[in-house]
This record gives C-alpha cells, structure tokens and sequence, in this order.
C-alpha cells in the first residue's frame, strides 16, 4: 500500500494551502464534534478539582479522582460495539449518527447526575458519579473520533484535527469558565445542569451531516465468529504492522509529563491565592486564546513542514512547556506569570493538538476506525493517568510545586527522543494505516465489509 499520502506534506506546501482546508465542510463538521468532546473531560476535571478543594478535600483524595479519567483508558473494551452494534430504533438514521445521539444523552443524564451529588457529604456517590461520566463521556469520544475520522479525506487531517482541537477547548474551556461562574452564583448544582447541554452540538452535526461516505456499515446478521472477530479483529491488524511494538511505546509515554502537570495546576493556584474570577481570566481566557493561536501555528507547521518534523517540534514545545509552571510556583502570585506560563502551555499543546492528533488519526484501517483510534486515544494517557492518580499528590506534598513541575520535564523527554528515531528509521511512514491513504483506503476497507 502507497503510504505517501499522509505524509506528502513533508514535501513542504504553501501556507495558503494549509489555511484553505479549515473552510471545507468535514474539518467544519469537526469543530462542532470537538465542542461536545471537550465539555465532559472538564466536567470531571479542572472544575472538579476546583470543586473539591474549595468543599476542604485533601490533596490526596482529589488527585485520586483522576482515576475516573482511566474509564477513558478502558474504551478499547467496549468500542467494537460502536464499529459492529447496530441500536434499536435509532439505528435508522445510520451506525455513526444513532451512536452519537444515544451516547450524547448519555453524556447529559450522567452530567445531571454528578450535578446533583454533594461531595462534602457523600464522597462515595460523588467517586460513582464522575466514574458514570467518564464511562459516557468515553463511549461520546469513540463516536465523535470514528467519525472525525470517517469524514475527513487524507489530506484534510491535519486541518481536520485542527478543528477538533479548536472546537475542543471551545467546548471546555467554555464548559469549566461557565462552571465557575455559575458556582459562583447558583451553586455548583445549577452550574453543572448547565453545562449538559455542550452534548447537542454533536448530537446536531450527527443529524445534519449524515452517515460519513468512508463509513463501512457492519453486516445485519452477526454470529459469534463474526462477533468475535469484530473484537479481536482491530488488535490484530494493528499489531501485525512492522514495528507496532515501538509505535505503542511511543504512544503510551509521549504524554506523561503533560498529564501530570495539568492535573496538578489548580491546586498549585489554588495554594496559591488565586481566585476563581483570576482563575477564570488566566488559565480560562489566556489559555483559550493561546491554544487557538497555538492550532493555527500547527496547521501551518503541519502544511509547510510535514507529519514528521511538525510533530517533533510539537513534542519539544510540549515537553518544556511545563518548565514555566515550574517558574510560577517559585514566583507564587503573580497575575503576569500566570499569564505567560498559561500561554506557553497553550500554544504548545495547539501546536500538539494538530499534528500528534493528525498522526494517531492516520493511523488507523477504516475497518476498524473506532476501535482502533480508542486504543490509540486510550493508551495516549494510560501512563500519566496512573502516575497522577497514584504519585502526583504524594509528589507535590514531598517535592513542591516547583520541583514536581521540573520533573514533569524530564520524564517527556523520552517520548521526544523516541520520535526522532522513529523518523529517522522510516518508521512514520510505514506505520500509517488506510484512513490516511488516499483513493486506497476504501477498496481496502470494502475488502473486509
């Protein structure tokens, strides 16, 4: 198989070439899907974690919450469902488009739900709660990514997963400075009530848009060979490329160091003295503005550098980017460093957002779009989870803020090396699998319909 058209950007383009595709109807349709994708992660996350610490909760026991985020870990398990499953009723308006309305309600009657918990007096009901949505915010991402995907030709997944990430920290940072907000004036029932209905865009895009064309609808009669196979079927093919060992380990450590410091960081601004309406205004509103300009620098870096050296930039960016939190914690408060290490961070995870997301994207067969990019997606943040879940508060209460955030540098450093060698081997361009292939990739799909 011609593995060139994923990577034929590393033959260098104009920028204008790069900036065009953002106005197309898929990378379009993208945006809207990242909106909803976005808002439950927030849910269970930042504004959790502000939630907790201002009901009193110890460190330990709120950083332990991001064991609910290892529920997203856990999707491979169930996202073969979504590739072969066909619902009741809803599966008239088609495989893709009857999943994302089904696992958007979900989403919503789940947010409902954490809403309605009080933390200070039951915390084992609020520990099921945002377990419940990370489990429908997890089923909502492998329907939002299998379809990103299915709709977006090869050429356009770059500006594809540009406009996911656009539309993603539209959707949280929207959802987590609502949340605060409206904490602040109604409580945080009330706030997160309101914060459900981020599901609708996608559930709308679903509706409006229709079945993706290079979506393979799974067969109407399935046994246990067939179902068996839907199930082991992913795995294999991906394990039988050349090198998939090391294209997992790299996919499994790239992130460590960014999971980590990102869970930790409202509790460092928290410790010290920052308030929600300066949180709100720094970390919410640089930081949203940052990131989009930090995506658009990727998609230029993406059209006029290639796969291969705009992800490695990324991943250099990415990995000392935490270094300036590092900074703000030995500053303490200070309204101008927290702006320009939010800053830093954002435009370097933008930058990050597109090409790494472009990447994982081309990596997967269209047979098995949405299992095999919820192992990708999945294994992208086992590591870090675990380690913040685990380690990160036990770290901080040892080290500070200032070390922990030094270490969160050095442990990123791996994953920068590794790519590098993987592009020097040629490694990047024998791993890319149909969806980014162009004309090919549906012969090739239709093969195992």
């Amino acid at each position: 198989m011609d593995r060139t058209a994923a990577t034929k950007a590393d033959h260098g383009g104009s920028w204008i070439d790069g900036i065009r595709p953002y106005f197309e109807k898929a990378p379009l349709a993208a945006f809207f899907l990242g909106v909803s994708s976005g808002f439950p992660y927030a849910m269970i996350g930042a504004t959790l974690t502000s939630r907790l610490a201002q009901d009193g909760l110890d460190k330990k026991t709120i950083t332990a919450f991001t064991l609910g985020f290892l529920v997203y870990n856990l999707k491979p398990l169930w996202a073969w469902m979504i590739d072969g499953v066909r619902l009741p009723v809803l599966g008239r308006l088609g495989q893709r488009v009857s999943w994302l309305v089904f696992a958007g309600l979900l989403v919503m009657a789940a947010v409902v739900n954490l809403a309605l918990v009080d933390p200070a007096s039951n915390i084992s009901a609020t520990v099921v709660a945002a377990i419940l949505v990370g489990i429908a915010g997890a089923t909502f991402d492998i329907v939002i990514d299998a379809y990103r995907i299915e709709q977006l030709k090869p050429y356009q997944l770059g500006v594809g997963s540009g406009m996911t990430q656009y539309g993603w920290r539209i959707g949280s940072v929207a959802a987590g400075g609502l949340a605060l907000v409206l904490a602040a004036r109604i409580g945080w029932s009330g706030a997160y009530m309101a914060c459900a209905l981020f599901a609708l865009p996608a559930m709308l895009t679903g509706l409006l848009m229709g079945e993706p064309e290079r979506h393979r609808e799974p067969t109407s009669k399935r046994g246990m060979s067939e179902i068996a196979a839907s199930i082991v079927g992913p795995f294999a093919e991906f394990f039988r490329r050349e090198g998939a060992a090391i294209i997992l380990i790299f996919i499994l450590i790239h992130k460590i160091g960014d999971t980590l410091g990102q869970i930790v960081l409202r509790l460092m601004l928290n410790d010290n003295g920052f308030s929600n309406d300066e949180i709100a205004i720094y970390d919410v509103g640089v930081g949203f503005w940052a990131y989009l300009i930090g995506i658009f620098v990727g998609g230029a870096l993406y059209a006029r550098l290639g796969l291969k050296r705009s992800v490695l930039i990324s991943l250099v960016l990415m990995a000392v980017s935490n270094g300036s939190f590092a900074l703000l914690a030995g500053v303490g408060h200070s309204n101008a460093g927290l702006a320009g290490a939010i800053a830093f961070e954002n435009i370097a995870s933008g930058i990050g957002g597109v090409t790494v997301i472009a990447y994982f994207s081309a990596l997967c067969d269209l047979r098995f779009t949405a299992a095999q990019y919820a192992l990708i997606s999945a294994a992208a943040s086992v590591v870090g989870r675990l380690l913040t879940a685990t380690t990160a508060g036990t770290l901080v209460e040892r080290f500070g803020y200032v070390d922990f955030y030094w270490l969160t540098v050095v442990v990123a450093l791996p994953g920068v090396v590794m790519f590098w060698w993987m592009s020097r081997t040629g490694l990047i361009d024998r791993s890319i699998g149909s969806a980014g292939v162009e004309g090919k990739g549906d012969a090739r799909a239709g093969d195992a319909a």
